[in-house]
């Protein structure tokens, strides 16, 4: 009754605001500027601020600051003036977590937000959408980015006419950022979801790649690495409801397009699945569906705001009408959470299989010949002929590196910087009191390649894990991570070295790969036969490591440095993982 008596008395008052306002006092800078233009930063942020001001739906707050010190702008949006979680919650609102500008060239999202909150907060549209659910907003996340602003920064992009940049000011690709938070911007957003725990995320884009009649293509991660009954329902109850609505708009929506082979669509198009560095990848782990809309290019950016608007509004609808997801969601959490969860493996890397489903693809015409320029294939499209494809869709994925996940983690003191950006996921952890000797099980790492190049900021690595078990003396002040709770996916991703995206490939324990004692040849020459006389076996040993490695027995250093990784002087922690697996609970330490 409250909250109906309350939305009553707002419908009269924006009727007031209406008859007060000119008409066009309330249009976006998009919407004066031919729907090809839109707002730097500092309009934005007027923009948004009025809105607040004007109205008692919107609240106007700071998020964070970027790198360069600009603040990160947020809009909260609720029938009832509720603007923190915890008043939000104690509503029993939904709440819908929209992101534009992440990556600033790809504004479409930020124009088709700021029409949303105008329409329903000064204009009274989409009212009743407020009895059911509160929305928080971020019209720029990539705020230095946004400003470095230009008509050249999107080459195969059709508008506006002035647009960001891709990365911040650290150049990083912040849709890359959100399980090892680099950034400010990424530490401000992880802050923020943990804070509110949404229950449903947009992230809006503007994709690069082949032309093709689809002004609006979708991520939805449905490919096997969420919880299954979180995927059933994105799957069959969320995608064909707003699919439907789409295509009544004359906005048909089709899955994100990734050729099989580059910018040609008879070769087939596949979907994987998304770890979780990437956005739809990170909150998916955390059991909570995430949309990514990817806005075609080459259509006029009237037409990918106005889609992205749309998609909105019918997610709103949806999630307006639906009864299903929050206990899904809190299910699906209990679930991780469990000792149910830890009994299977978990994968953690998934790859596509040969196996495919013929779809309707509304592509163009389009030719493809030698260039007699590069030398390689041109391809030509013709948007003028429209023309429907049967291609093979490939998106049956299957886990191709799966782990049996322990009871808990232990992580060395020493590492901060990894406790520190588990606490910025929201992981819990205890701090040991005291040492503490353990049994736990670890790593050791093979074959480790570091990258010759800058990946991210970052010096990423490849390598192989070789399982091994030890008791292991973990100073006071080091961390237990417990796994019995619901962050239990992202800390695996975290701390699972071969996880697509772990802090060990992401360069957060490149120091294990070092040596920094080395021996004199003369003294090893000596000590080689000794060892080999009291040893008989080593000879074959070394002869089979020859034999896997010939170019080691054409180099004298690396025969006689096989002798010294067998002696107790090499180090015994290099290319050793320094956490722990805990894999026993009654071997955990009593720290209560």
């Amino acid at each position: 009754m409250y909250r109906f008596l309350f939305l009553t008395i707002i419908g009269c008052w924006l009727a007031e605001i209406q008859f007060l306002q000119a008409n066009n006092e309330w249009q976006t800078y998009y919407e004066l500027h031919n729907q090809n233009r839109t707002p730097g930063y500092l309009e934005t942020l007027e923009f948004s601020r009025a809105l607040s001001e004007a109205s008692p739906l919107i609240h106007y707050t700071v998020m964070g600051y970027s790198h360069r010190q600009r603040e990160i702008p947020l809009l909260i949006l609720d029938g009832n003036g509720n603007f923190t979680p915890e008043k939000v919650k104690a509503s029993g609102n939904k709440i819908l977590f929209i992101q534009a500008a992440i990556h600033a060239g790809e504004p479409a999202g930020k124009d088709a937000g700021l029409i949303l909150l105008r329409d329903i907060a000064i204009h009274g549209n989409y009212t009743e959408y407020l009895e059911n659910l509160t929305i928080v907003f971020i019209p720029i996340l990539n705020v230095d980015g946004h400003e470095r602003f230009g008509p050249c920064n999107r080459i195969n992009q059709n508008g506006p006419e002035e647009m960001g940049w891709r990365n911040n000011a650290l150049n990083i690709n912040l849709n890359r950022d959100y399980l090892k938070a680099d950034s400010k911007e990424i530490k401000a957003f992880l802050n923020l979801w943990h804070n509110w725990e949404p229950d449903f995320f947009i992230d809006t884009h503007s994709t690069n790649g082949g032309d093709y009649q689809y002004v609006m293509t979708y991520v939805m991660e449905i490919f096997g690495a969420a919880d299954k009954n979180l995927v059933h329902w994105m799957e069959h109850e969320y995608l064909p409801r707003v699919k439907q609505k789409m295509e009544q708009d004359g906005y048909p929506i089709f899955p994100y397009v990734t050729y099989r082979s580059w910018h040609d669509p008879r070769s087939g198009i596949r979907s994987g699945v998304f770890n979780p560095m990437f956005s739809t990848g990170y909150v998916t782990e955390l059991n909570r569906p995430g949309l990514l809309l990817e806005t075609h290019m080459l259509k006029p950016y009237q037409m990918r705001v106005e889609s992205t608007l749309l998609m909105i509004l019918h997610t709103m609808d949806i999630l307006h009408h639906d009864k299903q997801l929050r206990s899904i969601i809190e299910e699906a959490d209990r679930y991780t959470a469990s000792s149910e969860f830890r009994k299977n493996k978990f994968s953690l890397r998934f790859e596509l299989t040969g196996d495919s489903v013929i779809v309707d693809f509304l592509g163009v015409e389009y030719k493809k010949k030698e260039s007699t320029l590069s030398g390689g294939n041109w391809f030509i499209y013709d948007s003028d002929k429209p023309r429907t494809y049967r291609i093979p869709w490939f998106n049956k994925n299957r886990p191709v590196y799966e782990v049996k996940l322990p009871e808990a983690y232990i992580i060395p003191v020493e590492y901060k910087d990894v406790i520190d950006r588990l606490s910025l996921h929201g992981v819990e952890m205890i701090s040991l009191p005291e040492d503490v000797e353990i049994k736990v099980e670890s790593y050791r790492f093979s074959d480790v390649r570091l990258d010759s190049r800058s990946r991210e900021g970052r010096q990423t690595a490849s390598f192989k894990t070789i399982p091994y078990i030890e008791t292991r003396n973990y100073p006071k002040g080091s961390v237990i991570v417990p796994m019995n709770q619901s962050r239990a996916r992202i800390i695996a991703h975290a701390l699972e070295p071969m996880a697509p995206g772990s802090f060990v490939y992401w360069g957060f324990f490149n120091s294990v790969f070092e040596r920094v004692e080395y021996f004199e040849s003369y003294v090893m020459e000596e000590m080689a036969r000794e060892m080999l006389a009291q040893d008989p076996s080593l000879r074959i040993r070394l002869e089979k490591a020859m034999e896997e490695n010939p170019a080691m027995a054409q180099n004298p250093f690396a025969i006689l440095s096989w002798f010294y990784e067998q002696t107790p002087y090499y180090d015994q922690k290099h290319n050793i993982y320094p956490v722990g697996r805990i894999m026993d609970g009654a071997l955990l330490p009593d720290i209560r």
